[in-house]
């Protein structure tokens, strides 16, 4: 008997309705991402200059910027807890409480604001994965059973982490800040980039390496704090949402994704993988098709706005720690000229 052939008729390509008004969302992001880049290492300059004046070997008159406490996350929850078991504010490191703080909501509103707008370690590992691709035309996936394991990784780190900060009491954590290690922790965290082991360095390079082939190895594989990012920001009410109705299904979308998610395939993005970043939304050639928006909203959110608000919102919680005496750790001149000297021999207490 012969095959009964039913032909199937293709699928209709809806009309393109090209946007009219131009995107802003990149210009706006690169210019925060490369500010705050900018901002670090002044930061970090201005620290390691700082430290060489203890240890007698630069200038003098340099202070402390406490902004360096940003990449103290451990202490930002620390400090964290502390204040919300007692009420209180700790004296050492509460710098990293406000950023630590000031990260945490951003990513609560605006998705993870911080590692697609902020973070200087995102930018840089932005830029490598953007080199690569104009480089070899091309960035590489690992294979779904490799990439699934590696990126519980990062959580399982986040998890270590959260435990060792979650299982101190407040007089544990206390006791850790105000010790030796506690205070000069920021500067055991230079001198490890300092004086780097061969082991470390050759465990950066690949990171590197890894970066320029696939987008953003760090971030997506190993990087606690964007994992603890990802988790508060499920609790956004802003989602990447799609007008099923105007879209072409041309996937540009899903291609400009530095997580990879399958923007074209769905109507909202809840993944912790999203980085708000609106690199999906620059992308879409179609009018009223792809943007943030919060639910029930019957318009896109416009990036100038999320823009606004990350610069507010970081100069606001900063300002505020500075004009109420919160920003910088008093700790006596006397206890530094002490203890950075002997940073290197100061173990864990």
């Amino acid at each position: 008997m012969a095959a009964l052939l039913i032909e199937v008729p293709p699928k209709q390509k809806k009309p393109l309705i090209r946007r009219i008004r131009p995107d802003q969302s990149q210009s706006l992001r690169r210019a925060i991402q490369f500010s705050f880049l900018l901002l670090n290492i002044w930061i970090g300059a201005a620290f390691f200059l700082w430290v060489r004046q203890y240890e007698g070997a630069g200038p003098q008159g340099w202070q402390r910027p406490a902004g360096v406490e940003g990449w103290l996350p451990i202490a930002g929850m620390m400090n964290t807890k502390y204040f919300l078991q007692t009420g209180t504010i700790p004296a050492v490191h509460p710098a990293a409480m406000f950023l630590f703080l000031t990260f945490a909501g951003l990513s609560l509103f605006l998705r993870k604001a911080f590692c697609g707008w902020l973070c200087p370690v995102g930018t840089i590992s932005e830029l490598l994965w953007k080199l690569g691709r104009d480089t070899f035309r091309r960035n590489w996936t690992l294979p779904r059973w490799l990439d699934i394991p590696l990126r519980s990784l990062k959580y399982i780190l986040m998890g270590l982490f959260l435990y060792a900060v979650g299982s101190m009491s407040a007089e544990a954590i206390a006791a850790f800040l105000y010790s030796p290690y506690g205070i000069v922790a920021d500067v055991k965290m230079l001198n490890f980039f300092r004086y780097l082991s061969t082991g470390a360095a050759i465990t950066i390079g690949i990171f590197i390496v890894a970066s320029v082939f696939v987008r953003n190895f760090w971030c997506r594989y190993l990087c606690p704090y964007g994992a603890l990012m990802g988790l508060v920001a499920l609790l956004s009410p802003l989602r990447i949402r799609r007008n099923e109705a105007r879209c072409i299904d041309c996937a540009k979308c899903a291609k400009a994704c530095p997580a990879g998610l399958p923007v074209d395939k769905l109507i909202q993005i809840r993944s912790a993988e999203c980085l708000g970043c609106m690199e999906c939304v620059a992308a879409c050639p179609a009018e009223d098709c792809l943007g943030m928006s919060a639910p029930a909203s019957k318009g896109w959110i416009d990036p100038r706005w999320i823009a606004a608000t990350i610069v507010l919102v970081f100069l606001g919680v900063t300002g505020t720690a500075r004009w109420t005496g919160h920003w910088n750790s008093p700790i006596p001149d006397a206890m530094y000229q002490r203890l950075v000297p002997q940073s290197e021999e100061l173990g864990h207490p």
